[in-house]
C-alpha cells in the first residue's frame, strides 16, 4: 500500500477522533494518556478494518447514529458502550480468523485483495517481467562483468583446493594489520604486518562525472608524490636498482618503483617477492579508492589515457598473472572481469585474450558462453584464436557436444595454424594423415598467415596448450581434425572463404593493445614484432597511448647511432647512461686530450667539478691504453705471426 493512501485513511481516522474528543471535552476532560492511548493507531489494522463482516459493519454505523441522536445524554455511559462493543468485536475477529484460516482462499491473496479494494476496484499492480523490461547494453555489461568479493582473495580459493588447516598454517596471522591500529578494510589485497602503514601517500582518487548510470574516475598525485615521481623517472635513467630501492626506503608506497622493482625480483627469479611487491602496490592504489568506486558493480571507469591512472590497470594485470600461477584461476577471473570493466570499450591492456584461459580452467564454461554470447555482436570475439577454441571446449564441457562440434571444426577452419604447434607443445603424436596434409602443415607459411595472425596463434597456444591435455579433449579434437580434413578434401566453400578472410583481416601491424599485452603477458616463444614498440619500453608503463594524457616528461637520454661498435662508447653507455661519444667536450677530443688534462689539472679549487673533469680525462686515458694492448689471438704459424704483426702495427 502506498504511503499516500496510508495518510489518506489515518487523516479520515483522526478527524473522526478528533470530533469524539471535542464531544466529549464539554462534559469530562480527558487526561493526556487517555487522548494519547486514542489517537495511537496501528496502520496494520487498516488491511484488516474492511475484512470485518457486513453485521459488523452494521453495528458500527448503529452505534455511531446512536451518538449522534445521544447529544444530551451521559458521555460515560457512551464510552462504556463502545468500550463492551470493541470488546465484543474483538471476539467476533478472533473467530472469524480462525474460520478464515481453513477457508481455502489463500492469506496472502486475501490480503492482497483487501489492499486493492482500499487502493480503488480497478487497480491492478504491474508486474515486470521479460517481455516489458528494456535491456541496456551498459546494464548487460555490468551484470556479465560484475565481480565477487570472497572470489578476489585466493585464500579463499586455496582453502578450496588444498583446505583449510594448510592454509591456515601457512597465514597464522589472521587479524589484518596486527596490532597496528585501526587498517582501512580492502578487499582486493589484505594487509600484510610486515608493510608499513600507508598515511598520506599523496594519491588519491577523484570522482568526474555519472552519464548514464556509468561512473567515471581519475587518480591524482599531489605535490610531494609528483617530486617523487620526478625522482623515480631519473632513477629509471640511470639503469641503477639501487637508485629504486633508495626511493621504496624513503617511499615504501610508491606505486610505479614497487613495479619496477617487482620486474626486478622477476628477474632475479625471486617470484615471491616480486608479487608482494605488486600485492603492496595493489594496496596502496586501493587505499586511495573513492567511496564511491564499486569493484562489484563493474560500472567505474578510469580512463587510460591519464598518465596517473595505467598504474591501476598494470598493478591488476600483474597481480593476476601471479595468482594465475598458484592455480587460483577463479580468483584470476574475477580480477579479469574487474580489469574490463574499468574501460569495456577500450580494453587498453587486451584482457580479452586471456579471460577465456581463466574462465575454462576455472570451470565456468556458462559464463564464458553467456559472456561470448552477449560480447560476439560488438565486440567480435570470435575472430580471435583463443575464443574461437575456447568457446568450442565451453560447450563441450557443458555437455552440448553437437554445438562443440561445429564450433571447433569452423575454429580448425578459420586458424589452421593452430593445429601443428598446438600439439607440438602437448607433446602428442601427430597422425600421419595429419602431418602430410597440406591444410595443416603449410597454415603457418608467411603467404597464408599474417605476422598477426601468427602472434595471435602463439599468444594463445603458449597460454592455453595445458588446457588441451585433458585426457577428454583429446579424443574430440582428433574426431574433428578429421572431419576437417574431410570437408577440405570434398571441396567445401567455406575453406576457401575463410582463407580470404585470413589475408583481409589481420594485414598490418598488431594493435597498440594487444603488443602491450604481449608484453605485460611475458609468456615463452612470445614476443612483440618490432615494429610494435617505437622506443624503449617502460615494465611500469609499457608502450603509452599516443593521445596520452601526461603530466610528467621523461627524462630524455642522448640516442646512440644503431651502427655504434666503439668498445669505449660501449663501457661509458653502461656506466653512464647520458653519455654520447659523439659530443665530447672539445678538452676531451683529438689530439687535445693531454692539453685539456693538463688545463684541468691546473685548474685549481675554485674550478667546480674539477675533479670530476679530471677523473673522467684519467679515465679515457686509460681505456684508451687498455684498447692498444689488446692483442688478438691467432695460430702460430707463419701466416699468424704476418697477420700478428700486421694486426699490431694496425693497432699501433
Amino acid at each position: 500500500m502506498s504511503s499516500r493512501v496510508l495518510r489518506k485513511l489515518q487523516g479520515d481516522k483522526d478527524k473522526e477522533l478528533a470530533d469524539e474528543v471535542s464531544d466529549t471535552e464539554t462534559d469530562t476532560p480527558v487526561s493526556g494518556g487517555a487522548r494519547r492511548k486514542q489517537l495511537n493507531i496501528n496502520r496494520y489494522d487498516l488491511l484488516n478494518q474492511h475484512s470485518h463482516s457486513e453485521s459488523e459493519v452494521k453495528e458500527d454505523d448503529n452505534e455511531t447514529e446512536a451518538a449522534k441522536s445521544c447529544e444530551g445524554g451521559d458521555s460515560h455511559d457512551i464510552k462504556r458502550k463502545k468500550k463492551k462493543k470493541k470488546k465484543k468485536s474483538g471476539k467476533h475477529v478472533n473467530t472469524q480468523r480462525s474460520s478464515e484460516d481453513n477457508a481455502d482462499i489463500d492469506e496472502v491473496e486475501r490480503s492482497v485483495r483487501e489492499v486493492n479494494r482500499l487502493l480503488g476496484e480497478n487497480y491492478i499492480p504491474k508486474v515486470a517481467t521479460p517481455t516489458n523490461v528494456k535491456h541496456d547494453k551498459s546494464t548487460h555489461r555490468r551484470n556479465i562483468l560484475s565481480v565477487q568479493h570472497k572470489h578476489l582473495n585466493p585464500n579463499n580459493e586455496l582453502k578450496r583446493i588444498f583446505g583449510s588447516k594448510i592454509v591456515q598454517s601457512e597465514h597464522k596471522r589472521k587479524n589484518r594489520g596486527g596490532g597496528r591500529g585501526h587498517v582501512k578494510p580492502t578487499t582486493m589485497v589484505n594487509c600484510k604486518e610486515n608493510w608499513p602503514q600507508v598515511g598520506k601517500s599523496g594519491l588519491s582518487m577523484n570522482y568526474i562525472e555519472n552519464k548514464n548510470g556509468i561512473q567515471y574516475f581519475a587518480y591524482e598525485h599531489s605535490q610531494s608524490y609528483r617530486q617523487v615521481q620526478n625522482k623515480f623517472l631519473e632513477a629509471v635513467e640511470s639503469l641503477n636498482p639501487d637508485n629504486i630501492v633508495a626511493i621504496i626506503n624513503d617511499h615504501p608506497y610508491h606505486v610505479d618503483a614497487l613495479i619496477q622493482l617487482s620486474d626486478l625480483c622477476k628477474l632475479s627469479e625471486d617470484l615471491a617477492m616480486a608479487a608482494e611487491l605488486i600485492e603492496r602496490a595493489l594496496y596502496c592504489l586501493e587505499y586511495a579508492f573513492h567511496p564511491l568506486f564499486n569493484v562489484a558493480q563493474g560500472s567505474c571507469r578510469l580512463d587510460y589515457k591519464r598518465q596517473e591512472n595505467r598504474a591501476l590497470y598494470i598493478t591488476i594485470f600483474k597481480h593476476l598473472m601471479f595468482v594465475g600461477g598458484k592455480a587460483c584461476y577463479r580468483t584470476s577471473l574475477e580480477f579479469c572481469k574487474f580489469l574490463l570493466s574499468l574501460d569495456p570499450d577500450g580494453d587498453p591492456v587486451a584482457i580479452k585474450l586471456a579471460i577465456d584461459f581463466y574462465a575454462i580452467r576455472a570451470r565456468e564454461y556458462q559464463w564464458l558462453i553467456d559472456f561470448v554470447t552477449e560480447w560476439d555482436g560488438s565486440k567480435n570475439l570470435l575472430q580471435l584464436p583463443n575464443f574461437a577454441f575456447s568457446l568450442a571446449a565451453a560447450y563441450f564441457y557443458v555437455g552440448d557436444s553437437a554445438k562443440a562440434d561445429v564450433l571447433l571444426q569452423d575454429a580448425l577452419l578459420m586458424f589452421p595454424g593452430v593445429l601443428m604447434p598446438l600439439l607440438e607443445k602437448c607433446s602428442v603424436q601427430i597422425d600421419n594423415r595429419v602431418t602430410y596434409h597440406t591444410f595443416f602443415s603449410n597454415a603457418n607459411d608467411q603467404k597464408k598467415q599474417s605476422p598477426a595472425l601468427n602472434q595471435l596463434t602463439l599468444l594463445y597456444i603458449n597460454r592455453s596448450y595445458h588446457i588441451w591435455k585433458d585426457s577428454d579433449l583429446l579424443p574430440w579434437l582428433e574426431k574433428n581434425v578429421h572431419e576437417v580434413l574431410d570437408r577440405v578434401e570434398k571441396g567445401d566453400p567455406l575453406v576457401e572463404d575463410y582463407e580470404m578472410k585470413r589475408l583481409k583481416r589481420y594485414v598490418g601491424p598488431l594493435p597498440q593493445t594487444i603488443a602491450r599485452h604481449i608484453l605485460l603477458s611475458d609468456l615463452k616463444g612470445v614476443s612483440p614484432l618490432a615494429d610494435d614498440s617505437s622506443g624503449p619500453v617502460l615494465s611500469f608503463d609499457p608502450l603509452p597511448p599516443k593521445d596520452s594524457i601526461n603530466i610528467y616528461t621523461r627524462p630524455k637520454r642522448p640516442a646512440l647511432p644503431v651502427n655504434n661498435s666503439n668498445p669505449l662508447g660501449i663501457f661509458f653507455r653502461s656506466i653512464l647512461p647520458n653519455f654520447n661519444p659523439y659530443n665530447i667536450p672539445p678538452v676531451l677530443e683529438g689530439g687535445r686530450e693531454e692539453e685539456g688534462a693538463r688545463a684541468l689539472a691546473e685548474g685549481g679549487d675554485n674550478n667546480e667539478g674539477g675533479d670530476l673533469r679530471r677523473s673522467v680525462a684519467s679515465l679515457v686515458d686509460a681505456m684508451r691504453d687498455l684498447l692498444n694492448n689488446i692483442r688478438p689471438e691467432v695460430p702460430n704459424d707463419a701466416d699468424g705471426e704476418e697477420n700478428d704483426d700486421s694486426a699490431d702495427d694496425d693497432l699501433t
